[in-house]
């Protein structure tokens, strides 16, 4: 079992991640942070990354690496054209690569890049080859907002932002990142069953597997249920809600990203979003294994998307609470081997899929033997 603490250049905070998770091998994954000092309301931050632009012609330089890939981009003001300073990464566009995501890490991939101190050009080195797309978080979030990078600016919709496909060996060049100025997104979480506040909730722009010890880093909830999320910028966005004993939502109650309701940020604006979270259906079952890490866990993802859409810590059982209307694949990552996928695959390809009803569900992991064919 290992523990890796990757670093993003030029950012405050460092992410633990991978621990005890085999997951397939990325290129090096920068920390999740804010570049510079930001409050703990701020946006859950990011890594850096460069871009190319789906569906558009992109320019092919000379190879990087044999195996690899690298990207580049130009990040700017909006208004005055002037250089930025901004921290990028690229967010695998497909299912099964946005699964690679272990203990502590917001499920935003493993490439990045930032800009140096000057701004402007920033690069994203040793890609593995896919499909991308591009997520900015700029380093002075009072004066711009994050984005995703589309075809004509910002977006606040992954599906709507620019396909990025990095081919081995070779320099995609990226369309330019234009930033505008960020708003700011405040709300109360309550539970549906009585209307008490969700204290020590988080709200996050991409799901998380939180660390036990490190917590959220998304926006959290105080005691009357309130949270506040600065420097996103101004367009429309889907938030993840989540609460201890309750089942994670996207905005609009849904359990699909790509339904899920969005929130009008408006530059220099502050906007409500509430939401009201439901205890949901109960997937349990019990985990059989030689010797079990101290951090071990049983992820949940979208069985179409490849979202987190639950977390439960592991023993010698598991208790996730999950929205129903979704299928599911679940991951145990509770072993020093390599994790496996439910019932015991070792990959998600063989893995099956639970289908989430009102009643609820068991599934056991028996993780003594060789992973299924």
């Amino acid at each position: 079992m290992s523990l890796s603490r990757p670093a993003v250049a030029f950012t405050a905070l460092a992410l633990l991640i991978g621990l005890g998770h085999p997951l397939p091998a990325a290129a090096s994954q920068p920390a999740s942070a804010v570049p510079g000092s930001q409050p703990a309301s701020a946006i859950p931050d990011s890594r850096p990354a460069g871009v190319g632009l789906g569906g558009q012609p992109v320019t092919v330089g000379k190879p990087g690496t044999a195996s690899t890939g690298e990207v580049r981009t130009v990040v700017r003001d909006a208004v005055t054209g002037t250089a930025a300073r901004a921290c990028l990464n690229l967010v695998p566009a497909d299912r099964d690569p946005s699964t690679v995501v272990g203990l502590g890490e917001v499920q935003q991939g493993r490439h990045a890049g930032c800009t140096d101190v000057d701004g402007g050009s920033a690069v994203a080195t040793n890609v593995a080859p896919g499909r991308y797309h591009l997520l900015v978080r700029p380093y002075d979030s009072v004066r711009y907002g994050a984005q995703w990078v589309g075809r004509h600016g910002g977006t606040g919709q992954r599906e709507r932002a620019a396909i990025v496909h990095v081919r081995p060996g070779r320099v995609v060049t990226a369309p330019l990142v234009r930033l505008d100025p960020p708003g700011t997104v405040t709300g109360r979480l309550t539970r549906v069953a009585d209307g008490t506040p969700v204290s020590g909730g988080s709200v996050l722009l991409l799901p998380e597997i939180q660390h036990p010890k490190y917590g959220s880093q998304g926006a959290l909830t105080d005691d009357d249920g309130r949270y506040t999320m600065t420097g996103l910028g101004p367009y429309r966005w889907p938030l993840y809600f989540t609460g201890y004993g309750l089942a994670s939502q996207w905005s609009g109650a849904t359990t699909d990203r790509l339904r899920a309701a969005t929130v009008r940020v408006r530059a220099g604006a502050t906007v409500t979003a509430d939401a009201a979270l439901r205890a949901g259906t109960v997937v349990s079952g019990t985990i059989t294994t030689a010797e079990m890490p101290f951090y071990s866990q049983v992820v949940a993802f979208h069985a179409r998307t490849g979202d987190v859409v639950g977390v439960a810590d592991a023993a010698e059982s598991y208790h996730l609470r999950l929205l129903p209307g979704q299928r599911v694949l679940l991951r145990c990552d509770c072993a020093y081997t390599p994790s496996r996928w439910y019932p015991n695959a070792a990959g998600i390809d063989d893995a099956r899929t639970l289908r989430v009803r009102n009643s609820p569900v068991t599934a056991h992991f028996d993780l003594t033997g060789p992973a299924a064919p």
